[in-house]
């Protein structure tokens, strides 16, 4: 007859839900996750009398509280950590003064600090005044969240600690990557080591520089970040990283990274710092072909003579590909800089650009280049433009006779012999 059920019969099921929902535990759980989302301090210290505040709450997926969980999934939540996710500042700081640990972690290896900065709010930072209700209340979610993170850090939260996974994230790392700049200064305040490496052995000023933020870049640096710092596996600086992703096709459609890039460098960034392959930031600007970027490297001094271990130069890079060598204007402006031109690497290769069909004259123009040395007057030239380059070509005006200034500096275009 099929599955029918007789009439009286019971859903096994529906009943077992029925007495766990009815049992005494699951009603103190019930009744404490409540108090805590409400900020009722004086029933959550009525109930700690009856459940341990170090032991989780255990809410039934098909209970009415349990639905104002934000994850569906969570069926078992420490107090303390349900006061952190919600930012809810009175209740944090009730649970803490009652033995809360803020260490205590949850199944994915998170202490309460880490699920602070997991879940903090973000809202817009352009706001001068609320000027409506719902920006009055995301203003006071993020106000809640920077006071349940002072409370934390007065209570002997690690400021410090790693996340239990295989990141080995710190809360500063955990800051960049889910974007709470905000915190940064705060954490820094309270102890946070602002170098500390993570599994990566990324500083959060890589992460920073890796993605372009240039908050968190100004941020961290204020905090006392070491700009050198070198990523051990392959010697990559925050200068380094930040060209990389400045010269990517998505920072080019973007026009992003220019102010990382330059706020870097006026705050010491080495810009001839090589990687453990002998790159430097130049070498990736031009293999990205963004001029704005090639162009502020050089006006702070980038040498674009520095080898890589495997011989080849940053005018090698850029004519590796073909969108760079279309642009003849940078292309003659990286030439007149080079000297001596090594178009070749260690095994006598050639950029793939200038091999393409399409650029064989340029190509035979360009063997033509490297294999005639300059005269000594046109080397002592260049080598006084590449010494003083552009930033300081008003200055040696002041000291050099106007014929010889004119002919060092004079526009010289090479452009002519590429076309």
């Amino acid at each position: 007859m099929g599955n029918i059920t007789k009439r009286g019969s019971r859903d096994p099921v529906a009943d077992t839900a029925k007495s766990l929902e009815d049992s005494p535990d699951t009603v103190l759980h019930t009744k404490l996750y409540e108090a805590i989302i409400k900020e009722d301090c004086t029933t959550i210290k009525a109930l700690l009398r009856n459940h341990p505040v170090n032991q989780p709450l255990t809410i039934l997926a098909n209970s009415t509280s349990y639905r104002l969980l934000l994850s569906q999934q969570t069926q078992s939540i420490f107090p303390i950590h349900l006061a952190t996710e919600y930012h809810k500042p009175q209740s944090l700081l009730c649970l803490l003064e009652h033995g809360a640990d803020p260490e205590v972690r949850d199944t994915q290896g998170l202490t309460t600090l880490h699920l602070m900065l997991l879940y903090w709010p973000i809202s817009s930072t352009t706001w001068t005044k609320p000027s409506n209700r719902i920006q009055k209340i995301l203003m006071d979610i993020q106000n809640n969240a920077v006071t349940c993170l002072r409370i934390l850090c007065e209570h002997g939260a690690q400021v410090n600690s790693r996340v239990d996974n295989s990141n080995k994230h710190s809360p500063l790392h955990l800051a960049i990557t889910y974007g709470t700049y905000p915190v940064l200064s705060l954490l820094a305040q309270n102890g946070a080591q602002v170098n500390a490496i993570n599994e990566s052995s990324m500083t959060p000023l890589h992460m920073a520089a890796n993605v372009l933020n240039k908050n968190m870049i100004e941020m961290l640096i204020a905090c006392g970040a070491n700009v050198n710092c070198a990523i051990s596996p392959t010697g990559n600086t925050a200068l380094k990283l930040a060209v990389c992703t400045a010269s990517s096709k998505a920072g080019r459609l973007l026009a992003a990274g220019v102010g990382c890039i330059h706020l870097l460098l006026t705050h010491g960034a080495q810009v001839n710092a090589q990687d453990h392959e002998g790159r430097t930031a130049l070498h990736e600007a031009c293999f990205g072909g963004r001029e704005v970027i090639i162009n502020l490297l050089l006006e702070f001094e980038a040498n674009v003579n520095i080898l890589t271990r495997n011989g080849e130069s940053p005018i090698h890079m850029y004519l590796q590909r073909s969108s760079n060598i279309r642009d003849k204007t940078l292309l003659a402006r990286l030439l007149y800089r080079t000297y001596p031109l090594r178009l070749s690497n260690k095994q006598g290769i050639l950029p793939a650009g200038i091999m393409l069909p399409e650029f064989h004259l340029l190509r035979k123009t360009l063997v033509k280049l490297a294999r005639n040395p300059l005269s000594l007057e046109d080397i002592c030239k260049r080598n006084i433009r590449n010494i003083y380059g552009e930033k300081y070509k008003f200055d040696l005006k002041q000291l050099l006779p106007g014929k010889l200034w004119n002919s060092v500096y004079g526009f010289y275009d090479l452009a002519y012999l590429l076309k």
